[in-house]
């Protein structure tokens, strides 16, 4: 019955991949950065409502239209230099030139493909999340107060125009 992404635990059950273990990488970007927070991978499908004069029916037939995306937030600790804030300076810089778009990777890591108490040092197993043309649409810089000792987390959205979702 196919179950690649659970853990059969010794009693025929499974436990589901957890979420706090993932990896973000853009395809032509040296390095990873690290995030602490991804959030809006989404893809929907508009709806059209069509309905012919003629019909005998008063509904209307429902057909797909296009898929639009939403748009991914990436929160991180700030840091001061990384090729990866390169690329949201590029993309959000008055004077920039052509939009730099790069394909984005978003892995769920299966770090743990024994039972639940098993450590393991590496990833063995992943689900991706591929973003195809993505850009920096927005920045945002770490909110500051003195009286706090917060980490700084600064967060970038992505736009992108495609979604290829794991099986």
């Amino acid at each position: 019955m196919g179950q690649a992404n659970t853990y059969d635990n010794g009693k025929g059950s499974y436990y589901p991949l957890t979420k706090m273990n993932f990896l973000v990488t853009v395809a032509q970007i040296a390095g990873t950065a690290a995030f602490s927070e991804v959030t809006g991978v989404e893809s929907s499908v508009d709806v059209i409502e069509f309905r012919q004069g003629n019909s005998g029916s008063l509904a209307p037939v429902k057909i797909p239209g296009l898929v639009k995306h939403g748009n991914v937030t990436l929160r991180m600790g700030y840091i001061i230099e990384s090729a990866f804030k390169t690329w949201i300076q590029e993309c959000v810089s008055e004077t920039r030139g052509q939009m730099p778009r790069y394909d984005m990777t978003i892995e769920l890591i299966d770090i743990n493909p024994g039972a639940p108490t098993q450590t393991v040092t590496s990833p063995t197993g992943t689900r991706t999340w591929t973003l195809t043309n993505a850009w920096v649409a927005k920045y945002n810089a770490p909110d500051l107060d003195a009286k706090n000792s917060d980490v700084a987390i600064e967060s970038v959205e992505i736009a992108y125009e495609e979604l290829v979702i794991p099986n």
